[in-house]
């Protein structure tokens, strides 16, 4: 069985979803990740834009199976200082799972957010109000928590922060984790030398069964500096050996593994960038 590899890709003109399916193909992925928008606030199309019919039909065509939505970055759950930007982000998330099923999609994935200030217990506290506020046990989709770096205030930079949002949340059947893998390393988990461990230590605290997909990312930084600064295939501190030994896994062949490297200087005009999709893709089959 061949690791299902895929990149973020984006949405948009008259295309919509139809243009992300064309994009992933272009880089020879077999799964693909999106935003149903600018992940940097709330404007988005309404569903009957967005080519969904079109979409399928050539992912079928093509044999791409799946493909994961992100949430934006403007939901903060964790936000106990300002209550209107925790009403907003309630409101928002449940239209996104709404968005996210609408296009087919089963998994929705969420950055755990920011406690700015209140402290990590009272973050988690406000996060578990959300997710009870918009799951139920008739939705058909996961959301998926982001393993953090721990940058600022962010909540989810340790298995056991996320453990506790599972603790709390009264239907976590409807909850799931995202790995990424220059988080893990810049929130201090040795996935260079000791992956099988860190993953072990997860399967203690939530079950290994939890894991939905991998964000394949090398690190600019050194393991445990809590920066998220994301680097190219081998070209950080992980490097291309140990992010390979992630995707062929055997335990998790079966996941989604979605890149959010950097784009590149394009060969042809350094000022211009490229996404380095297609050949990362093809580095770590």
């Amino acid at each position: 069985m061949q690791p299902k590899l895929g990149s973020h890709v984006g949405m948009s003109g008259k295309e919509m979803m139809l243009g992300s399916v064309k994009e992933a193909l272009s880089y020879n992925a077999d799964t693909f990740m999106l935003y149903t928008g600018a992940p940097q606030n709330t404007k988005r199309k309404d569903i009957s834009e967005l080519n969904i019919t079109s979409a399928w039909e050539c992912m079928r065509a093509h044999g791409i199976e799946d493909f994961v939505v992100h949430a934006p970055y403007i939901i903060n759950l964790a936000n106990t200082v300002n209550p209107a930007t925790y009403e907003i982000a309630v409101e928002f998330l449940a239209l996104e799972i709404e968005r996210t099923i609408a296009m087919g999609s089963h998994i929705l994935i969420l950055h755990p957010g920011a406690h700015v200030g209140a402290g990590v217990n009272a973050g988690i506290d406000r996060i578990a109000e959300g997710l009870n506020e918009v799951l139920t046990d008739k939705h058909d989709c996961y959301i998926a928590l982001e393993t953090m770096a721990g940058k600022g205030s962010e909540i989810g930079r340790s298995f056991e922060e996320l453990a506790t949002i599972y603790d709390k949340v009264v239907h976590n059947d409807k909850l799931r984790i995202c790995m990424d893998t220059c988080h893990l390393n810049d929130a201090g988990y040795d996935i260079v030398n000791d992956f099988d461990g860190v993953i072990d230590r997860f399967d203690q605290l939530i079950g290994k069964d939890q894991i939905a997909l991998f964000h394949i990312n090398d690190s600019k930084n050194a393991r445990g500096t809590g920066k998220d600064r994301h680097a190219n295939i081998g070209e950080g501190t992980i490097g291309t050996d140990a992010l390979r030994y992630v995707v062929h896994h055997p335990d998790f062949l079966h996941l989604p593994k979605i890149l959010e490297t950097p784009y590149i200087p394009s060969p042809d005009d350094p000022k211009k960038t490229i996404p380095p999709y297609r050949e990362e893709i093809a580095l770590l089959r």
